[in-house]
């Protein structure tokens, strides 16, 4: 930090050359002067103080705790590297920073409190800002409309959503938050270690009608139990709840004493199917700090559309029996038919879900030819989904026009699998395609329905360059070496 800036206000003073003597009514009193002298000096001695103690923070996740001459905090923040991150406060452009040019020159002192992960720290700080009451931590405080965690305690089975407009009964809230999609980050790393649904399905526990319903991915992924499928009951999907509300509170270690002691009580008993379930929670639990980088997991903070309003639209324009909570897109990206590349992007609940992205060298085809790639993807993605029983998506989006989605469904009739929702995306006039649809369907540019769609192709195109970016360095490099 070797452009640590200090703010001098004591040298406004100029107590060597004084002013002249001003009217008695309007100067300050000789006490209240020397007050204001001591104030300005030793804020100015414990921001240079607090800088040399960020140098020795760890490199860890955290939260950090500024404090103002008297002691009181007056900001907390969280911080994937604490030194990093709270080091940053001390460089000469927070002071020309509008975010923190009016307070940093506060700043006395300065704490830290470790966190297991990145994840812990966001909970961390958000439990904190509303304890402390900061007077700097203004968005926590005063806007109604940041996201909350929701757990809808009413239902048999609870779901767990982010949302802006929580209910006041049946639920138990966890928030407000300052950024929606470091939460939405932070849902999925937790869905890995508790298995919770995020759906909106009214599941009851004596419904029978859910002993033939299919789960979505995240059933075959391992990361929800699917009370759908009635693959567990109410009270072991309510303990399960019961120990994500015990991590949210802070109380990551007595949970895992917890469940140490059920392992421990299970194997004693011959559980051990049981017991082997909860040896790996509990590794995952213990390596969240391993698997707890929000950045992998975050959603963009600003949307095309209200996610919901997208899949809502798809439903009513593609005449679905359900909302698509389930959305993959395919495309292909190659240079001159060399190092042909697909990508095939995952969107569940209207958002990107990266562990569901996958990518694709294309073997069998000489050449440019957009049509046999797709063919080719599209066999292998639901061949292998196909056999292993795994669920479809509940939409399939081609990026192309009527030819790439003709190539798709002969993909279907060749593997002799039935297809799901399948529809195309043209580039050009923005048209929709359908199977059996001599017509394409044209939609207003505001349409929910086609900014979802757009959304999803756009993410793919992404995720296909990006692929072959990759691979276009590492054949340059190769050559290199030749």
């Amino acid at each position: 930090m070797d452009d640590t800036f200090f703010p001098d206000e004591a040298d406004e003073l100029d107590l060597e050359h004084p002013e002249p003597e001003r009217d008695e009514h309007l100067a300050e009193s000789t006490p209240d002067l020397l007050r204001r002298i001591d104030h300005l000096l030793n804020a100015n001695f414990g921001f240079r103080r607090a800088a040399e103690k960020v140098r020795e923070f760890p490199q860890s996740p955290g939260v950090y705790l500024m404090k103002d001459v008297a002691g009181v905090v007056i900001y907390v923040g969280k911080a994937k590297n604490l030194r990093a991150r709270a080091g940053s406060y001390f460089h000469a452009a927070a002071a020309e920073e509008v975010r923190t040019a009016d307070w940093i020159h506060e700043i006395a002192d300065i704490d830290y409190m470790l966190c297991a992960s990145e994840v812990d720290a966001l909970l961390t700080e958000n439990r904190l800002v509303k304890d402390i009451q900061p007077k700097y931590n203004k968005d926590l405080k005063d806007d109604k409309t940041f996201p909350y965690l929701m757990i809808t305690t009413h239902e048999d089975f609870p779901r767990v959503e982010v949302t802006r407009t929580p209910r006041e009964k049946g639920a138990k809230l966890y928030g407000p938050f300052t950024s929606a999609g470091q939460l939405r980050g932070a849902l999925q790393v937790m869905q890995r270690v508790f298995k919770f649904r995020t759906c909106s399905l009214d599941i009851e526990e004596n419904d029978p009608r859910w002993e033939w319903f299919r789960p979505c991915l995240l059933a075959s992924i391992r990361q929800c139990t699917a009370p759908c499928n009635r693959r567990i009951s109410k009270a072991d999907y309510k303990r399960d709840i019961r120990r994500l509300q015990t991590f949210l509170e802070g109380g990551s270690e007595k949970l895992l004493k917890q469940m140490r002691f059920e392992m421990q009580e299970s194997s004693s008993k011959l559980e051990f199917e049981r017991a082997a379930k909860l040896r790996d929670e509990i590794r995952l639990l213990e390596n969240l700090g391993d698997r707890g980088d929000i950045d992998v997991h975050a959603q963009p903070e600003v949307f095309y559309i209200d996610p919901k309003k997208g899949m809502r639209a798809l439903q009513k324009v593609l005449k679905m029996a359900k909302e698509p909570r389930v959305i993959e897109g395919v495309d292909i990206a190659h240079l001159g038919g060399n190092d042909t590349v697909a990508s095939l992007v995952q969107f569940l609940d209207g958002l990107p879900f990266k562990p569901g992205y996958r990518r694709y060298r294309i073997k069998d085809i000489e050449g440019v030819d957009d049509f046999r790639s797709i063919h080719e993807v599209i066999s292998r993605r639901f061949r292998r989904l196909s056999d292993e029983q795994d669920a479809f998506p509940d939409l399939l989006m081609i990026d192309g026009g009527k030819g790439q989605l003709n190539a798709a469904l002969a993909a279907f009739r060749d593997q002799e699998i039935e297809p799901p929702t399948i529809a195309s995306l043209a580039k050009r006039e923005e048209e929709i395609y359908r199977p059996g649809m001599s017509d394409p369907i044209r939609l207003g540019r505001e349409s929910f329905a086609l900014r979802l769609l757009q959304y999803v192709r756009d993410e793919a195109h992404r995720f296909a360059q990006h692929y072959h970016h990759i691979l276009r360095q590492k054949s340059t490099f190769d050559k290199g070496l030749q």
